[in-house]
C-alpha cells in the first residue's frame, strides 16, 4: 500500500517495483546486538518493544545463561505473544507488569533493577517515554552506560539551531547547515551522500566520523560515553555547538 504520509521509500517501491525488474539487497544490520558472554542479563520490553527480548531470551535460555524479562504493558488483554510465553522453556523467567493492577506488581526500578556490574547488561524496548524512564533510573543506579543497550522505534527530534558549516574532508567541499536544515541533507545537495534511514536518530545508519569541531548531539542512538567522545555524529539529526564541524566523507 502507498503510504500518504511517505518519506520517499514508499513511493520509491511503488515506482521501481515493477513486474521482471531484479533488485540487490543487502542482509540485515543488527543495531541491537546480545551481549551473549553476561553473567546476567535483564531485560525490559514495553508493549510491542517486547518483540526484540523474545528472540533474546530464547538464545540466552539456549545458552544457559542467567537472565528475566520484565515485560510491561497496559493490560492484560492488550498483552501481546502471551501463548508464545505460556508455552516457552523460559516462561518463569518472564515477569509482567500490568499499568491497570495493583501498584505493588508495576515495574518497580529500585526493586527490578540488578546491581551494577561489568558483566551485567541491560536491554531496553518500548514507547520513547518508558524507555527514557528505564535507561535514567539505570544511569542513575549507577549502571555503565556502554551496559544499557537500547532500541527506539521512533524518536521525537529537534533538528533546528543555528547555521554552521560541514567540511566533507574526503570529498573536498564545504557546506552551511541552515536553521531548519540537516546535516546529511546539505551534504546530498553537494554531491555527498550519508546514507540515512530512520531520520530520528534512532537506528545507527547515518553514524559518521567527527574530525574536528565540537557535535551538537540530538540523537537517542549513540552512548553517553561516545557522545563525550565526540569523534561520531548522526547526521540525520545531530548539529554542532562549535561554527565548523568536519567529517570524515
Amino acid at each position: 500500500m502507498l503510504d500518504p504520509k511517505t518519506r520517499g521509500g514508499s513511493a520509491a517501491v511503488h515506482k521501481l517495483a515493477l513486474p521482471g525488474v531484479v533488485f540487490e539487497v543487502d542482509g540485515p544490520r543488527n543495531h541491537f546486538p546480545l551481549a551473549e558472554t553476561a553473567r546476567k542479563t535483564v531485560l525490559f520490553g514495553g508493549g510491542i518493544g517486547v518483540t526484540p527480548m523474545l528472540a533474546m531470551a530464547r538464545r540466552l535460555d539456549a545458552l544457559g545463561r542467567d537472565f528475566v524479562l520484565h515485560y510491561c504493558t497496559r493490560s492484560r488483554a492488550v498483552t501481546a505473544f502471551c501463548q508464545i510465553i505460556a508455552h516457552a522453556p523460559w516462561k518463569d523467567k518472564v515477569i509482567f507488569h500490568f499499568d491497570d493492577q495493583a501498584p505493588e506488581q508495576k515495574l518497580d526500578l529500585t526493586r527490578d533493577l540488578p546491581p551494577p556490574a561489568a558483566d551485567t547488561h541491560l536491554y531496553v524496548c518500548g514507547p520513547q517515554g518508558f524507555m527514557d524512564w528505564v535507561i535514567s533510573g539505570a544511569e542513575a543506579a549507577g549502571h555503565a552506560s556502554a551496559n544499557i543497550h537500547r532500541e527506539y522505534f521512533s524518536a521525537d527530534v529537534d533538528t533546528s539551531g543555528q547555521s554552521f558549516e560541514v567540511e566533507a574532508r574526503r570529498s573536498g567541499i564545504t557546506v552551511t547547515v541552515g536553521p531548519q536544515d540537516t546535516i546529511a541533507k546539505a551534504l546530498a545537495r553537494s554531491g555527498v551522500k550519508v546514507e540515512v534511514k530512520c531520520e530520528e536518530g534512532v537506528c545507527g545508519t547515518c553514524v559518521t566520523d567527527v574530525l574536528d569541531g565540537k557535535p551538537d548531539h540530538r540523537d537517542k542512538f549513540l552512548t553517553d560515553d561516545e557522545r563525550e567522545e565526540g569523534t561520531m555524529i548522526c547526521a540525520c539529526c545531530s548539529r554542532s555547538c562549535s561554527s565548523k564541524l568536519v567529517l570524515d566523507v
